[in-house]
């Protein structure tokens, strides 16, 4: 009774030993086993070879591709305890079963593969008992038929139609799609078997922690699949691949990752996870897409055409299956790229958590892994992001990624690049600071951080800098090397316009023409050297030889938007308007969203056909503005005619139209929608004028410090609601040249609505006043607006007349005088002065400026030159 009692345990604790893998200490347990229980030599013959052949397979692993041939002496030793304990035949059903298995197994490892195909069929693995079965048995009927799948797949298949010629028989592609049938099938039974095996062998190792062992032992992190349990769940989907049946390819992995999660297949998961958003993100769209909780269809695109009806069926059932999630309200994806993102963030999760980070030299390999498995997963996330247009929530995961990113440049270079899209600059070039560390030969990393410092940075000091790397980099920079001059003369050209002295913007000036014409003369070819070239010749009042450089841009690239606008320009200064006009509508024909030609448009417009054209061409650029930002209010359809809807219905009553008076400027937004009979294309500026005004002002103050007619401000983008501003003040200009201040007012508080503290806002109710004779209200205005923008120089003009007409001639020629300052080329500013000066007896000064505004003028454009944004 003893004797039994002492063996019932010897066996629970090897068969625990054998679950766990812990092959150390099997020899001291036969010899126990042996020393108690004489009957059970075949036993120990059975554990002895199982324990030296597991030993020898993890000192010798077999590598991925490889082909074992040939005997081992090690392994002679393995046989020969196999070999004994199935001659006795001694062995309860259950040993002699698993001694075959262990007997084929070796076969595989020597390379007898037909040998080993030979036991497998003795043993007859699809009768083999999954139910009750111990956890070690379990590992042993996976790796069996991982085993079997890899000797069916080394053995040619032995058929009759294999002697035949006729090779192309129905009989042998009959045979051919059954045997790759039964190989897939023991590779997905293999695999379901494996999840099975590592849940109940975590399972069990956690309740002996729980309940038996004092003394900790192996934990699951411990546990290797091996290589037959790493085939049994990887090789399936692979072959279906190689197939081309993605498919069931899909399906396997969904499979495998719908599984309860261990600890062991945790690195095995992630793999998958990046795999198959791979294939979701390359190879499915969203017509193929099917969802995971559905049946896959019988007929997909993508699948090999030339396949079809050789396809696998899953056509096997096990009595156990590994356990799978479950429950009520789980998150399940209904298209391709959300199944691809919600794999590819476990992914990174799983990355994070098990990073290496230590630099010790015993971890570098380990680290080099982490990395570059970490890695994948970012540039697929980039992928699947990038599609969305999500850039905020790509530049948060990388910025996760930043742990791993130590003297890594492709994750400091991605992470500059999706926050240069996702909107934050300033964080941007910081990070490219990194980059160019971390590379410094290669050019288009300072190139990239120019073109944000003189874009929505404006910071035009470290733009500078940022260019002269790339300068200084000489030879190496090769066809950059072009580049760098023209980012350095872009940089010069926006301090020109910055400076407020004139001899400052002189030499900025000088500076920027040098550049640009080093960059035209090392890229000759380079439309855009060529076209900056004609502005700055434009902006410093060149017009022939901008006229040259702008035509050569032209031939270079004919349907570039800003040549043809400059261009346009260049023949309004010459005072050829009309030509002017024709350009702008030939580049509208190409480019019709583009705010900037419409603004030309106008002007030119109201020079050669009149307000009434101009008006039109206000109306067609707000319902521009409200298909290209579909910014709608459902709820204000059917209200009546807008506003210009109004105006142009009938052109005959242009000129007897009137417009609702905003008589109450303290309430900042209409007073009644409804009465008005505003549409939805202009009351949603109502709408939502008093929630964003608060918020944006000081967005507002800083970009409508720019041009009234510029598309794009100095410091960055436009945003859509200072376009419709825009657009409202053009349209008051208009009014105002027809001498109607109401219709005016009406446009200008539109504007107002969206940026009450816009400068061009307070500088067109100045105007409006001054329309109005109410000159001590204009001068009011004109001093709000200065006190906003110092440097307004139509203001600044505006304001000086004023002060002319109130006799106060000193201040009027200091105001003036300062304009010019800020812009010399302002002929009407030198106009103004003349009469100043003249007015206070100074003749030849006053002469002087007359005839400088007399030279200017001949040269003006219908818009200043620097409403063509300036950016690299």
């Amino acid at each position: 009774m003893t004797a039994r009692k002492s063996g019932s345990r010897l066996e629970t604790e090897i068969e625990r030993c054998r679950s766990e893998c812990q092959w150390d200490k099997i020899p001291e347990l036969v010899r126990q086993l042996s020393a108690k229980l004489i009957s059970n030599d075949d036993l120990g013959e059975l554990l002895q070879g199982e324990c030296k052949l597991q030993t020898y397979l993890k000192e010798n692993p077999i590598k991925q591709g490889a082909s074992p041939r040939g005997p081992r002496p090690k392994l002679v030793e393995v046989r020969k305890h196999l070999t004994a304990a199935l001659d006795r035949g001694n062995l309860k059903a259950d040993y002699l079963q698993e001694t075959s298995l262990l007997m084929a197994k070796l076969c595989y490892v020597e390379g007898e593969y037909r040998d080993a195909l030979g036991h497998y069929n003795r043993v007859n693995l699809d009768d083999m008992q999954l139910v009750g079965a111990p956890v070690y048995r379990l590992s042993m009927i996976a790796e069996a038929y991982a085993t079997k799948g890899l000797c069916l797949e080394k053995v040619p298949a032995a058929s009759p139609s294999l002697s035949n010629k006729n090779t192309g028989s129905p009989a042998s592609n009959r045979s051919t799609t059954d045997r790759e049938q039964e190989i897939i099938t023991c590779y997905e039974k293999s695999g379901d078997i494996a999840l099975l095996y590592l849940q109940e062998a975590e399972k069990a190792l956690s309740a002996g922690i729980q309940n038996r062992s004092p003394k900790p032992g192996p934990t699951a992190q411990d546990q290797e699949l091996g290589y037959f349990l790493e085939t049994g769940l990887q090789r399936a989907h692979v072959i279906h691949f190689k197939n081309g049946n993605l498919t069931h390819g899909v399906g396997r992995f969904r499979e495998i990752l719908r599984a309860v999660e261990t600890r062991t297949t945790q690195n095995l998961r992630m793999t998958i996870a990046r795999q198959l958003a791979e294939i979701l993100l390359r190879g499915m769209c969203e017509q193929s897409y099917w969802s995971p909780l559905e049946d896959p269809p019988t007929v997909s695109p993508l699948d090999d055409p030339t396949r079809q009806g050789h396809t696998h069926s899953k056509n096997y059932s096990l009595s156990r299956r590994p356990r799978v999630y479950s429950g009520e309200n789980l998150f399940c994806p209904q298209e391709n790229t959300e199944e691809a993102l919600l794999l590819l963030l476990i992914s990174e999760s799983m990355a994070n958590r098990d990073a290496v980070l230590s630099r010790i030299p015993e971890h570098n390999n380990d680290r080099i892994i982490s990395l570059q498995s970490a890695s994948v997963v970012y540039d697929l996330l980039t992928i699947a992001l990038g599609r969305r247009g999500q850039y905020e929530m790509l530049s948060e995961c990388l910025e996760r990624a930043m742990k791993f990113a130590f003297e890594e440049f492709h994750l400091w270079y991605q992470l500059a690049l999706s926050l240069m899209a996702a909107g934050k600059s300033a964080r941007a070039v910081k990070v490219l600071k990194e980059c160019i560390r971390l590379k410094p030969d290669d050019p288009t990393i300072p190139l990239l951080a120019v073109k944000l410092c003189i874009g929505p940075l404006h910071w035009l000091d470290e733009g500078e800098c940022f260019g002269k790397i790339v300068i200084d980099m000489g030879e190496k920079a090769a066809e950059f090397r072009a580049k760098g001059y023209l980012a350095i003369g872009l940089v010069y050209s926006l301090k020109a316009t910055d400076a407020s002295l004139r001899s400052t913007q002189e030499d900025y000036q000088r500076k920027a023409l040098g550049a640009f014409q080093r960059a035209q003369s090392l890229s000759p070819t380079d439309h855009l050297a060529a076209f900056y070239l004609a502005l700055q010749l434009a902006v410093s009042r060149q017009i022939p030889e901008a006229l040259g450089y702008v035509r050569q841009a032209l031939q270079l690239q004919g349907d570039d938007v800003h040549s043809l606008h400059l261009l346009a320009l260049l023949l309004s200064a010459q005072k050829h308007y009309h030509d002017g006009l024709n350009i702008i509508e030939m580049a509208l024909s190409e480019y019709p969203e583009n705010f900037n030609l419409l603004y030309t448009k106008v002007k030119l417009e109201s020079m050669c056909r009149g307000p009434e054209e101009a008006l039109l061409t206000c109306k067609h650029m707000l319902q521009i503005w409200k298909s290209f930002y579909n910014l709608t209010n459902p709820s204000d359809s059917g209200r009546g005619s807008s506003l210009l809807d109004r105006a142009i219905a009938d052109r005959r009553q242009l000129n007897a139209m009137t417009l609702p008076d905003f008589s109450d400027p303290e309430t900042g937004g209409l007073q009644d929608a409804n009465t008005l009979g505003f549409s939805s294309m202009f009351s949603v500026c109502s709408v939502h004028a008093t929630s964003i005004a608060a918020s944006r002002v000081e967005q507002a103050l800083s970009e409508v410090a720019s041009s009234l007619q510029s598309s794009a401000p100095k410091h960055g983008p436009l945003h859509p609601w200072m376009t419709l501003a825009q657009i409202w003040l053009h349209a008051a200009e208009v009014y105002i040249s027809m001498s109607k201040p109401a219709e005016a007012s009406a446009c200008t508080q539109e504007a107002a609505n969206l940026f009450p503290t816009s400068h061009n806002v307070l500088y067109m109710r100045g105007q409006i006043a001054e329309l109005r004779g109410n000159i001590d209200e204009a001068k009011r205005w004109y001093e709000e607006a200065l006190s906003i923008n110092p440097t307004h120089v139509k203001t600044m003009q505006r304001l000086g007349l004023i002060l002319h007409q109130l006799q106060r001639y000193s201040l009027s020629e200091k105001v003036l005088r300062d304009a010019v300052q800020v812009n010399s080329t302002a002929h009407d500013v030198w106009n103004s002065l003349g009469e100043v000066l003249q007015a206070q007896g100074n003749a030849a000064a006053a002469t002087e400026c007359f005839l400088t505004a007399l030279e200017l003028e001949a040269s003006s454009p219908i818009l200043p030159f620097t409403i063509i944004p300036r950016a690299l």
